[in-house]
């Protein structure tokens, strides 16, 4: 293939499927780059051939990155313009700890992942497909320059009786920040999402009683910017393939994943730098 008609289809397959047609999914396959090619070219290569002039573009399969459609691009730029600046001059005044927080939970029913058996044969798990069982999950990450980055977390189990806490509440989302306070031994300046919890008046009224805690929110649908997602993303990929547990061994199971990470400052760097944010080195 000419090293111009190359230089072509990077820039075409760069543009998505949907530029050419193909809107119902965003499927990028080899049969699809070659009618791209014959459209314009007016040549039809095969699929082999297709796959090793990718290959040899530097294109390989991968599996995409979801972004929310609701997601403003408009605001998450207005954001690193307006809001972004005033959190690290907050933090630079203050000498405070820069914190991300967020939620997250887990079924019994465990993750999927890739693992050895016999072509044609795929390996079957058994799951619990019955009860209400789950634990909830709640986490921050404090980063501050001349420190190692810390990592704290809270786990609440969920065995579907009646009456039960069904998730964490603003008294334990403030028990929790009081908890960093007392452990980073420092003001927080916190980003958080707009979860309804984070948002309403009595979460409000928390934040104002804690003269010591000053809070941002990130932009709507962006997880990408929050660390805290990286290291659910981490525990539930050490979760995948679980054997049949009840609810307290999962949860006990999710605790000893996450305290190893509190001992692995450079694993939670790297989820802050996985984030993209501007920051300056640790």
């Amino acid at each position: 293939m000419r090293p111009a008609w190359r230089t072509w289809l990077a820039r075409e397959l760069t543009r998505g499927p949907a530029a050419h047609g193909w809107t119902e999914d965003h499927r990028r396959t080899l049969a699809r780059v070659a009618t791209v090619i014959a459209r314009r070219f007016h040549v039809r290569f095969s699929p082999a051939q297709i796959w090793r002039i990718l290959r040899q573009m530097g294109f390989t399969a991968q599996v995409p990155v979801h972004r929310a459609a609701e997601r403003d691009p408009h605001a998450t730029a207005r954001w690193y313009q307006q809001t972004w600046p005033q959190v690290q001059q907050i933090v630079r005044d203050r000498d405070a700890w820069l914190c991300f927080a967020d939620e997250a939970g887990q079924t019994l029913r465990p993750p999927k992942a890739r693992t050895w058996s016999r072509r044609g044969h795929p390996p079957v798990i058994q799951t619990r497909v019955k009860g209400s069982g789950r634990i909830s999950l709640a986490a921050l990450v404090g980063r501050k320059p001349g420190h190692s980055t810390r990592f704290i977390f809270r786990i609440l189990a969920h065995h579907g009786r009646k009456g039960e806490k069904t998730g964490f509440r603003e008294v334990d989302f403030a028990r929790l920040l009081d908890a960093a306070h007392q452990q980073l031994g420092g003001d927080i300046v916190l980003l958080w999402d707009n979860y309804t919890h984070h948002v309403d008046a009595a979460m409000r009224e928390f934040i104002t009683a804690r003269a010591w805690l000053t809070v941002f929110r990130f932009p709507a649908s962006t997880p990408e910017l929050n660390p805290v997602e990286g290291v659910w993303a981490h525990c539930k990929r050490s979760l995948a393939n679980l054997a049949p547990c009840t609810t307290d061994e999962l949860a006990s199971l999710a605790r000893t994943r996450l305290k190893r990470m509190q001992y692995r400052p450079s694993l939670l760097d790297g989820f802050i730098a996985e984030t993209g944010l501007p920051l300056p080195a640790p």
